[in-house]
């Protein structure tokens, strides 16, 4: 008769399973989509680009003088981008806050003790879902608009030169401000004051710049993240504007040199 030994009595310790990214991905995709507000923050950025560019196209069909000065059919179908960022920025920042919150992020950093595997995993994940769901938005937006535009003859297809462009340099904008907005939660680590740090950067201080003197406004309006996104959704470029991909490199800069940051604190500080 053979005996069944049990490993705890032999003191024979189950081999522990490996902790590789592609493992740490797979976990955080399994917390993205469990959390009630991934869908509700998503349906709302969804709801505001295609709802608002449906409302500034009839707005603009409906004026005699049709579109607005340094607008273009395009831009004006996709306006609601500057709104959904908004939604995508909340989602952000309580992907990885929340955890701080929750207390649940010590469970998370026992598993990756490495810690750095983790925030990789969360921008991977977010950055992916993002841009997928926002250039679908976009494209419903490109259409939408385009069909209330038509009765002006402002309509453009997707096919015309820098339509397609716009289209995804729309979802790349709000992917990137999502992405910053992720490295603002990581970095302060508390709701509250990462979504309106920013709500600062991406609403308040735009505005605010046209208050200084124009030698200081001119040089520093450009490399606004509100700006950038404005060329890239298709808006009629100024003088002074950057061009749209070199625009969206320093938008992305932006967005490292957070990560960069809240990576060191990730490493530095206790949980």
């Amino acid at each position: 008769m053979t005996a069944t030994l049990d490993p705890a009595a032999t003191g024979t310790a189950r081999p522990r399973t490996r902790v590789t990214q592609f493992r740490v991905v797979l976990s955080e995709w399994t917390k993205f989509r469990s959390l009630r507000s991934t869908a509700f923050t998503l349906l709302a950025a969804v709801a505001l680009m295609i709802g608002l560019g449906a409302l500034f196209a009839a707005i603009a069909a409906g004026q005699p003088s049709g579109l607005d000065p340094g607008q273009t059919a395009v831009s004006t179908s996709l306006t609601g981008t500057f709104f959904a960022q908004l939604a995508i920025g909340v989602l952000g920042v309580l992907l990885i806050s929340g955890e701080y919150s929750t207390g649940m992020i010590r469970s998370s950093l026992t598993v990756v003790p490495r810690r750095l595997p983790m925030l990789w995993a969360k921008i991977a994940v977010f950055a992916g879902v993002v841009f997928v769901t926002m250039l679908i938005a976009g494209v419903v937006a490109f259409i939408v608009g385009q069909a209330l535009l038509r009765g002006q003859q402002l309509d453009v297809a997707l096919t015309d030169p820098g339509a397609q462009r716009a289209v995804v340099g729309a979802a790349l904008y709000v992917t990137a401000a999502g992405v910053t907005a992720l490295a603002f939660g990581a970095l302060l680590r508390n709701t509250a004051a990462a979504i309106t740090t920013f709500v600062a950067v991406f609403f308040v201080i735009p505005p605010l710049t046209l208050l200084l003197p124009a030698s200081i406004t001119e040089p520093v309006v450009r490399y606004l993240p509100t700006s950038i996104g404005s060329v890239l959704t298709g808006s009629t470029p100024g003088a002074d504007s950057l061009a749209p991909w070199t625009g969206f490199g320093v938008l992305c800069g932006y967005a490292a040199i957070l990560i960069g940051c809240a990576a060191w604190r990730l490493r530095r500080a206790d949980a």
